[in-house]
């Protein structure tokens, strides 16, 4: 029908009309929600694939109830078993892994950014539709992360930033030197010994005998010069005595019958020329090389620097270190209990680190608090950071959010090695400290010091890396599917000629310390474990026991 009523309408256009409207607003009612997950990290509908492999799906969960999600056991470990990642969880917080905070999701993170891109003014889904559940945010960096360094890989890491710049060199006396390092070769500032000296307490002899001599003292250690001993003469003479010039040789006293009467000296043995005596130079020459820069002043490097006439040393001052003891959990005196356990590692880790050559200040305890964490941070003027506890990835594990904050350099971040694996290394500024932070275990937290710890301070203090060596295993050692193991284990003299091995010690759990307090090493087992009579690596721990161990019910 035509008219003034208006343009002629097909039947039932109004109806496509209104429907067209309604999916239009629907469409960019959904555009609006994807706008909002996309934000602040969620999924963003189809066509777009996420970290769980399927288009759209939400990232899976750990199968480890006690694990918090992580995106490198996603895409890197799907195929570990799930006690993989219970080693994770329990790696990473101190004490037992059944401790009651050994569970830190992520969820619950202060640092989740989800209500505050909201209070932002950020896109939010339409009014009267429902906000899909979101799946927990991984931090970006947890995105980003490529697989953890082999445990080879990350030592290295470590050894070439502590030999990173030049060490300074100071001069201390001999009194103060013990211990450190020398900067410079050791070089003899004279002949030693600078004289001919008597070997023994007996009779110097010129020529053929027997030979006259006179009553007397005769020549002492610490008188100057003596007159030329003639042909067919004797003399008296003590231990480190100047020889007299023309002397033949040195007649040990038990060697020398002397006739009184006639004022004759015999020989009971035949004399060799130059016998019993100390020639100058016989040690070394001036400007001779007596101890390579890099050697520890040990006692007799002392000794032998103050013989060779040194009265300071030039040695690298020792790495300075402090301690943060992290955890709301931990007790310093009496029994746990109620949830508190005691701290094993501020106790264990100052002396540890003296027997790797540093200067320890005492541990400080900072708690779970990320605000007085970053103050340690920045007032610090150590070399060496050391943290325990809060590496991994929970609502109050802090160490990962303050270090992003204070824009440090993560160089190691976790370590493909068990026990200990969360641990990491960063350099807090390109002048600045660097950070050790070792888990809260106390088994992981000594994996984290011979993994990290030991070889910056290593290059930092100067000191030549230990040559590795290997040795027998009798025993079989079981192997993570990937990772290394570090196993405490003790050496064991061999039997009826047989070669020396090591024996594993039972007691190697990531919370335990009662195997490692048996061991004198840590047995490095490859992925997939070792066959008993298998050579594996060793690493030495600072001391060794000066008899072998008889530990019972450690084996």
């Amino acid at each position: 029908m035509t008219g003034s009523d208006g343009p002629h309408r097909e039947p039932g256009s109004d109806v496509r009309a209104a429907g067209s409207a309604s999916e239009r607003a629907r469409e960019e009612e959904e555009r609006a929600v994807e706008q909002a997950l996309a934000l602040v990290g969620g999924s963003s509908g189809p066509g777009r694939s996420d970290r769980s492999g399927e288009p759209g799906e939400r990232p899976s969960r750990s199968r480890d109830p006690l694990a918090p999600w992580d995106s490198r056991d996603e895409d890197l470990n799907a195929d570990r078993s799930s006690d993989s990642h219970t080693d994770r969880s329990s790696d990473s917080h101190t004490g037992s892994s059944s401790a009651p905070h050994a569970h830190r999701s992520s969820g619950s993170d202060p640092y989740d950014g989800r209500d505050s891109d909201l209070r932002a003014g950020r896109a939010a889904p339409a009014p009267g539709r429902e906000q899909p559940p979101l799946p927990d945010r991984p931090s970006p960096g947890d995105l980003a992360k490529p697989p953890p360094p082999s445990w080879d890989r990350a030592r290295a890491v470590a050894a070439r930033e502590g030999r990173g710049g030049p060490s300074p060199t100071i001069r201390l006396p001999l009194d103060r030197a013990l211990g450190h390092v020398l900067a410079e070769a050791l070089g003899a500032l004279t002949d030693l010994p600078s004289f001919d000296t008597s070997a023994m307490d007996g009779w110097a002899v010129a020529g053929p005998g027997p030979w006259a001599f006179e009553a007397g003292a005769g020549l002492l250690a610490g008188r100057g010069p003596a007159a030329a001993l003639p042909d067919g003469t004797a003399v008296r003479i003590a231990t480190g005595a100047r020889v007299p010039p023309e002397t033949t040789a040195v007649i040990r006293s038990e060697h020398a019958h002397v006739d009184e009467a006639r004022g004759l000296l015999h020989a009971r043995r035949s004399v060799v020329t130059g016998q019993d005596i100390r020639p100058r130079g016989q040690e070394c020459r001036s400007g001779e090389q007596l101890v390579p820069a890099g050697t520890v002043v040990t006692p007799a490097v002392l000794g032998l620097a103050a013989a060779a006439g040194y009265d300071a040393l030039p040695v690298v001052p020792r790495p300075r270190v402090d301690i943060l003891v992290l955890g709301d959990e931990l007790l310093n005196a009496g029994l746990p209990h109620d949830g508190l356990i005691r701290d094993a590692l501020g106790p264990m880790l100052g002396p540890w680190l003296r027997a790797l050559g540093a200067e320890v200040s005492g541990a400080r305890r900072l708690g779970d608090d990320a605000g007085a964490l970053r103050d340690a941070l920045t007032s610090s003027d150590a070399d060496l950071i050391v943290t325990t506890g809060g590496t991994a990835a929970g609502p109050v594990d802090h160490v990962h959010p303050v270090l992003d904050a204070l824009g440090a350099e993560l160089l190691v971040d976790g370590v493909a090695v068990r026990p200990g694996h969360p641990m990491l290394l960063a350099r807090l500024s390109p002048d600045g400290p660097y950070l050790v932070g070792l888990p809260g275990n106390p088994l992981a937290a000594v994996s984290g010091l011979l993994t990290l710890a030991e070889p910056l301070l290593a290059g930092i203090a100067g000191r030549p890396a230990q040559d590795p060596y290997r040795a027998l295993v009798h025993a079989e050692v079981h192997g993570h599917p990937h990772d290394t193991r570090l196993v405490p284990v003790v050496h064991r003299p061999g039997r009826a000629g047989g070669r020396d091995h090591v024996a594993p010690l039972r007691y190697n759990g990531p919370a335990m310390l009662r195997g490692i307090a048996a061991a004198d090493g840590l047995a490095v087992v490859p992925p997939g474990g070792v066959r008993s009579g298998t050579e594996v690596e060793i690493l030495d721990l600072p001391w060794a026991p000066a008899t072998p161990w008889t530990e019972g019910c450690f084996t």
